[in-house]
């Protein structure tokens, strides 16, 4: 194992992250009201086998085991999110206290185990009664969000310190909005984009109302990909053409959540059919003001590149066209994407390099990689997920090297979960859960990262 503290500040945070949806369960227990991904996985072939998250892994009722799986980490934080339609039901209106209460007492369960509670308001289960009105189209659910940031920092405000807005709007608008693919299920392709500005709006807002019952680091977690021309691993040459898909396709992915929020305004987005800056009249006085306040950290999801050519289906509709790398150059997880540690790296030195003073600490909020894992023996060996993650830790420890303000790491994820459209079928977490029994079973990756994090802190204190 690498010299910990070659790698990274003796103050680097260790986490690992899930989200309600995916681990919860209780699906209508507790007061809670339906989220779009209730009614997307009631949706015949929405997802795989028909797999929902009604029962999940049972956090609701497992909490303690789960963050006693933590302690035995010896994570500094951990990485949640709360469900909004558990707090209000309708989205708006009445409180459920009930779901309050659930998260009251998680917090007091992490706090007690030494484990920093790092909540994220919004990881894609919207209220149903919301996504009714229009959803993240319709941009009173801006507002809607804010005012439940404010009830819910209302409430564990006194305890947790350091909050996410939202959870890789990008994803939520790309999968959700325009392919389809996702809860809510509206495949608009480009008249999806409101649903990007609505988010950023609802991040803005709620920044201000998390700030004003004090909260100390506000954070947004944001899903980037280093963008590499599709010939890039083999000489680096690419025709103009090439390079301005690439362009296209940073400034759809990776800069329409950035540049806003560091930078208080859109990148080009006249090849999706938006030249007017106001983007008729969607983008009103104000909003950017409100979107690019300044954050304490961006967090950083990061699973792998993306390489892209000009597209070569004149009817694709689309500025750029998505290539699959060389299918012998890297390892695959078994989600089939390519595992890249320096594309880690190169995210990071290239953020930096774009945004100089403006960005602000990074956190790298998920990394992680899905695995084919069953137990044998009572045994998880997982050893291609250890080597996913001490190369991505060092990937980080690259980039501080380079000058990144890199402050911590929450890899995804603490348990295997729901996995969105693939249901139960990709296992992310350190921890094995058997849905049918809903035991926990470590794995050796589980044991990996509580020897790496030891070891870190061991270094630290002899220097």
């Amino acid at each position: 194992m690498t010299d910990p503290l070659r790698q990274l500040p003796s103050s680097f945070s260790w986490g690992a992250s899930t989200a309600s949806y995916q681990i919860e369960g209780a699906a209508t227990e507790g007061g809670k009201g339906p989220s779009v991904w209730d009614t997307f996985t009631a949706r015949p072939g929405a997802v795989r086998d028909g797999h929902t998250g009604d029962t999940a892994c049972d956090h609701y009722h497992r909490y303690p085991e789960d963050v006693a799986l933590m302690k035995g980490l010896g994570l500094d934080a951990y990485r949640f999110s709360l469900s909004w339609p558990r707090i209000r039901p309708s989205g708006s209106g009445a409180v459920n206290s009930e779901g309050l209460d659930f998260y009251d007492r998680l917090v007091d369960e992490l706090l007690g185990n030494g484990v920093t509670p790092t909540p994220t308001l919004f990881h894609w289960d919207l209220p149903q009664a919301l996504e009714d009105e229009g959803g993240w189209l319709n941009r009173d659910t801006a507002y809607r969000f804010a005012e439940y940031a404010a009830v819910v920092a209302d409430r564990l405000g006194d305890r947790v310190k350091r909050w996410i807005t939202l959870n890789e709007p990008f994803v939520h608008m790309a999968f959700g909005y325009a392919y389809g693919v996702h809860a809510p299920g509206r495949a608009l392709m480009f008249e999806a984009l409101p649903a990007a500005h609505h988010q950023l709006l609802a991040h803005g807002l709620a920044v201000a109302a998390l700030r004003e019952r004090g909260a100390q680091e506000v954070l947004i977690a944001n899903n980037c990909t280093p963008v590499r021309l599709a010939d890039a691993d083999r000489d680096g040459a690419g025709s103009e053409a090439d390079r301005a898909a690439a362009e296209a396709y940073d400034n759809l992915h990776n800069r329409l959540f950035n540049d806003p929020l560091l930078l208080g305004r859109y990148p080009d987005l006249s090849v999706y059919g938006v030249a007017d800056p106001s983007w008729g009249g969607l983008v009103r006085d104000g909003d950017l003001a409100a979107i690019s306040a300044p954050l304490d950290g961006l967090g950083v999801n990061y699973y792998n590149p993306s390489w892209i050519k000009a597209p070569t289906a004149p009817d694709s509709g689309l500025p750029f066209e998505l290539v699959e790398p060389d299918a012998d150059r890297y390892r695959r997880t078994h989600f089939g994407w390519p595992v890249v540690p320096d594309g880690l790296t190169e995210l990071l030195v290239r953020t930096k390099e774009r945004y100089g003073d403006a960005l602000p600490p990074v956190w790298i909020t998920e990394n992680g990689c899905s695995q084919p894992d069953r137990p044998v023996d009572g045994q998880v060996l997982d050893q291609a997920r250890i080597d996913y993650l001490r190369d991505h830790i060092d990937a980080v420890a690259d980039a501080v090297a380079q000058g990144v303000d890199v402050r911590g790491y929450f890899t995804w994820s603490l348990l295997d979960n729901f996995e969105w459209a693939e249901g139960y079928h990709q296992r992310f977490g350190l921890v094995h859960v058997d849905f049918e029994t809903q035991v926990r079973t470590p794995k050796a990756s589980y044991a990996w990262y509580r020897d790496r994090i030891a070891a870190h802190r061991a270094a630290s204190r002899t220097h």
